[in-house]
């Protein structure tokens, strides 16, 4: 029970805590791979800690000493004991259905999501198929439309989508610096990431660390797509593309170019002041911690003593003792 609480403990502590600050440090905009996978890796350590404190109640562990032969009749009469009564039996049951509830929800809206997407890609590629040029020469397929936009249909077979009006805006080096912007898209598996973080959210709308997680990896997304695009074209550049494509739509499912354009111009035109790579890499590695730290909790009293062999029920000396009793 000690090691259940102490992981609903640190979930809620990162559920309420970690919005605050992530929302509102500048750092992420300097490095936007890093904010992606530091909204990623607290998701998902929320989602963890609170399964496995589902299972550290059903399956609470402690350490036992003896033979193989003596640990295995230990587990066997730790089961008895601990679904003897009805309180122990309605204690692991609600540990287990909070466990498999939170994981199957979210695996259930990341699923959906998923499917839904690539069936909304190929429904507007059929489209595409009907009413669309391909450009072999950019690499890309025209689409008639007054409006300029750019969006790129990620996954399989996937397409870069211009409206025959942005072809007409856009001269030739912004061209490029858009185009680059949309295959850093597909190159980065942006769709992925998206689908994940929308998918908790969708799954726990009331858990502020998820909504803010979905609305801040969208921009990260396009500001990592921005970095990449700007090593082919100058920073202003794509600025000025940018602005041309102001307040474009696209599909569902697709990832635009023209989205939150005012925040990603601003920062465009700002001096570029990336992160050092070894404040990169130390972010890196404090957020993988964050995410294995639930993890060691829930396995520390199995592994406690490495001379030991662990009976994963409850105290299988107790259980021993009920029985010579």
């Amino acid at each position: 029970m000690k090691i259940a609480l102490l992981l609903l403990g640190y979930a809620l502590t990162l559920g309420a805590l970690a919005p605050l600050w992530l929302s509102r440090t500048g750092w992420t905009s300097r490095s936007p791979r890093l904010g992606i996978w530091a909204w990623q890796a607290l998701s998902a350590t929320v989602v963890v800690s609170v399964a496995l404190a589902g299972l550290a109640v059903a399956v609470p562990t402690r350490a036992f000493s003896g033979s193989l032969a003596d640990m295995l009749e230990a587990c066997v009469l730790a089961l008895r004991v601990q679904y003897a009564t009805p309180g122990g039996a309605a204690v692991a049951a609600s540990g287990t259905v909070l466990a498999v509830a939170v994981l199957a929800r979210a695996g259930w809206c990341l699923t959906v999501g998923l499917v839904r997407a690539r069936r909304e890609r190929s429904r507007h590629v059929e489209v595409l198929a009907l009413v669309g040029t391909h450009r072999a020469d950019l690499g890309v397929t025209v689409l008639d439309d007054e409006r300029p936009a750019a969006y790129c249909l990620p996954g399989y077979g996937h397409r870069i989508v211009l409206t025959s009006a942005a072809l007409a805006a856009l001269e030739p080096r912004a061209l490029d610096a858009v185009i680059a912007h949309e295959r850093a898209h597909i190159r980065g598996r942006h769709h992925l990431v998206l689908a994940y973080a929308e998918a908790l959210a969708r799954a726990f709308p009331r858990v502020a660390l998820f909504r803010a997680a979905a609305a801040e990896t969208r921009r990260l997304v396009e500001m990592a797509a921005d970095d990449e695009a700007t090593t082919e074209a100058g920073r202003l550049t794509l600025a000025g593309a940018l602005v041309e494509l102001a307040g474009a739509g696209a599909p569902a499912a697709a990832l635009a170019a023209g989205g939150d354009v005012a925040r990603r111009v601003r920062r465009l035109m700002a001096p570029h002041r990336p992160l050092r790579r070894a404040v990169v890499w130390a972010g890196a590695l404090a957020a993988s911690a964050v995410l294995t730290l639930p993890v060691v909790l829930a396995v520390e009293p199995a592994v406690a003593s490495i001379d030991m062999t662990a009976c994963p029920l409850m105290d299988a000396p107790a259980a021993v003792n009920a029985k010579a009793a």
